[in-house]
């Protein structure tokens, strides 16, 4: 019951941290729940992908009813990903828990130095950016719902099916590729990108879960408190965050993060 409370709560601090900040909570999560609670890897993995389908079903339809997601364009990116989904789900239990733990802290690293990056720049400069014009395209560009063209698709496909394999094996969701994807490969406006990755993550997740629920790999005593710790999270992050400084949020976050990053690697290593 204690055990059960306390996931409940780590659930919620990874959801309100991982909205306020624009992350996924599984990113969170599969720390959480390997190095705190001493989860094996590969089941932690499997319990963040569930939170990861919570939190998009609830964000989805807001997105929806904004217009803010160009569903056809997540639509047909998210069958090459749920493809990607499926085999990483697979190859998963094939996969030693120490090189995953190796990719998990190599994840962490990279997402602390973008968040690094981030604060380098002045305020004016990220409003700028967020306002300029997205990259040229391809001139045979397709267009595909959102007023604006896309082009590059089979470069985006191959990418997806990428981030579909990422997900699966580190329970994150893959949004940390899609977004780039779709807006630098195929110049989607970064908002209509975030918008639309998010309404992608619960699908590409589900993919990937069902392979680890017919594997036996969910245990659903901690994916229940959790994914409802994260929904909880998730929900107030998403209201409280532009009241919150964010400067220095994310430079607590850093921090979090590279030390969660040596954790994860000396395990990998076997030094725990």
């Amino acid at each position: 019951m204690e055990v059960g409370l306390l996931m409940l709560v780590g659930g919620i601090a990874a959801g309100a941290f991982g909205s306020i900040l624009g992350l996924g909570g599984g990113l969170l999560i599969v720390p959480l729940l390997t190095l705190v609670f001493g989860l094996p890897l590969r089941e932690a993995v499997a319990v963040s992908l569930v939170c990861v389908i919570v939190t998009s079903s609830a964000s989805a339809g807001v997105y929806l009813q904004r217009r803010q997601a160009n569903l056809r364009l997540g639509m047909v990116l998210e069958l090459f990903t749920a493809t990607g989904a499926i085999v990483g789900g697979a190859i998963a239990f094939l996969i030693d828990e120490r090189l995953l733990a190796g990719l998990f802290a190599v994840l962490l690293v990279y997402v602390a130095a973008t968040m690094l990056g981030g604060l380098r720049r002045s305020a004016p400069a990220v409003q700028a950016t967020d306002a300029e014009t997205p990259p040229p395209v391809d001139a045979e560009a397709t267009p595909l719902d959102g007023g604006y063209l896309v082009g590059r698709l089979p470069i985006a496909a191959i990418g997806s099916v990428g981030a579909g394999v990422a997900s699966a094996l580190l329970g994150i969701g893959g949004g940390l590729i899609k977004v780039p994807l779709m807006h630098l490969v195929l110049g989607v406006p970064l908002r209509i990108a975030t918008a639309t990755s998010n309404l992608m993550i619960g699908i590409t997740a589900s993919a990937s879960a069902i392979v680890y629920l017919v594997r036996g790999g969910i245990d659903a005593y901690v994916a229940g408190p959790t994914a409802i710790g994260v929904f909880i999270g998730a929900s107030f992050g998403s209201r409280l965050g532009h009241r919150i400084g964010q400067r220095a949020l994310r430079v607590l976050f850093v921090l979090v993060l590279l030390y969660t990053a040596v954790e994860m690697a000396r395990r990998a290593l076997g030094l725990d």
